[in-house]
């Protein structure tokens, strides 16, 4: 099976990087820039990309509409739909969702997330706790593949959704799917459970490949797919990679009232992921994972670093420890993605090639 690779979306106002605790402190709105984002869409299907991730959060457009509207101007690229469960009840929300694979052709995925900031959580009624957000998931993808396995007929009493003979007479549509493709994710346990009862694939915060081989090897066990968030920086050669890494640092100079900020929103954060990747003593994690910028744009900030083949190399090491799937991001993201699919998409694939024919013989 081919390794797939998607990419972070191109947000509205987004220019070479923003800093997560200036992101919480801007007062200014935040709309979707179609022009922009339709460009993007269309460079991410010229650059070989499989799908684009439209993120959840305060800050950002609906997901939902947002992939509506993208996927009505594109043709082929798909969509990952970020959502958390316990905002919209799960009969409404695969109607939703039935709804959009009608109009763009069932060109989509789902990441369900159960929230990383206990604040932000609140903004929407949210007051459970972490695990509890998880049990919650749980039901509610309960309810969701019972609608799109049966699409009639589904009653179910948990302790946080009730639906009786629910059923939609909206089927979702696609060619080859009975429901989207689901990512998980999260490193907690709840999170591993989750991906392993309901998910089609556990997505996880960078790590180094031997340490990363543990912690899924139940998943992949289950028939779970394990895909890896980060970040890429790629030059010609390592030297300028790692030059441009350091540059990024520089143009993003947080100020000491941001850091501030940076470090009370780590402490208040209930995400597994995100207090690990905090907690990070080594700015190198093997010679091409470098963990400098997760201070200042998160945890999906731990980068791969280097020249086209080191990079394509160290992604099949991932593949050599059963990681299927990569959601990418870059700095900016449009020359960083279009850099991808033009120097080490295809020596990836050509190292998938050797190894396929390696391993026939």
């Amino acid at each position: 099976m081919p390794l797939r690779f998607h990419w972070r979306l191109l947000m509205g106002g987004e220019t070479a990087g923003i800093t997560r605790a200036a992101m919480y402190s801007r007062v200014e709105t935040s709309l979707p820039d179609l022009e922009a984002q339709i460009h993007f869409c269309r460079c991410a299907e010229e650059s070989g990309i499989d799908s684009l991730l439209t993120d959840f959060g305060f800050s950002k457009p609906d997901s939902i509409l947002l992939a509506a509207a993208l996927g009505l101007a594109t043709q082929k690229i798909k969509f990952i739909v970020a959502y958390r469960s316990g905002l919209l009840g799960p009969t409404i929300f695969v109607q939703q969702l039935n709804t959009l694979s009608a109009l763009i052709d069932g060109r989509f995925s789902l990441n369900i997330v159960a929230g990383h900031s206990p604040d932000e959580q609140r903004f929407y009624g949210d007051f459970l706790s972490h695990d509890e957000r998880y049990a919650r998931t749980e039901e509610f993808l309960s309810v969701c593949r019972a609608l799109w396995k049966r699409n009639g007929d589904v009653t179910f009493n948990g302790k946080y959704y009730q639906v009786e003979n629910a059923k939609l007479n909206i089927p979702f549509v696609s060619s080859d799917r009975q429901y989207p493709e689901i990512f998980i994710g999260g490193s907690s346990p709840p999170a591993q459970r989750l991906a392993i009862n309901h998910g089609t694939c556990w997505m996880r915060i960078a790590d180094a490949p031997e340490k990363v081989l543990p912690a899924i090897r139940p998943a992949l066990d289950a028939g779970v797919e394990v895909g890896m968030r980060m970040g890429i920086i790629a030059r010609p050669s390592r030297e300028e990679a790692v030059r441009a890494a350091y540059s990024l640092i520089e143009s993003l100079a947080v100020e000491a009232k941001d850091a501030e900020k940076e470090n009370e929103f780590v402490k208040r954060s209930d995400s597994t992921s995100i207090k690990a990747a905090y907690g990070l003593e080594n700015e190198w994690l093997t010679s091409y994972l470098w963990t400098g910028a997760v201070r200042q744009i998160g945890g999906p900030a731990i980068a791969l670093v280097g020249s086209p083949e080191e990079i394509a190399s160290a992604i099949m090491e991932y593949r050599d420890i059963g990681v299927t799937q990569f959601i990418f991001s870059g700095w900016p993201k449009l020359d960083e993605m279009v850099y991808f699919g033009k120097e080490i998409l295809p020596l990836v694939r050509k190292k998938e090639n050797a190894t396929a024919r390696a391993n026939s013989n």
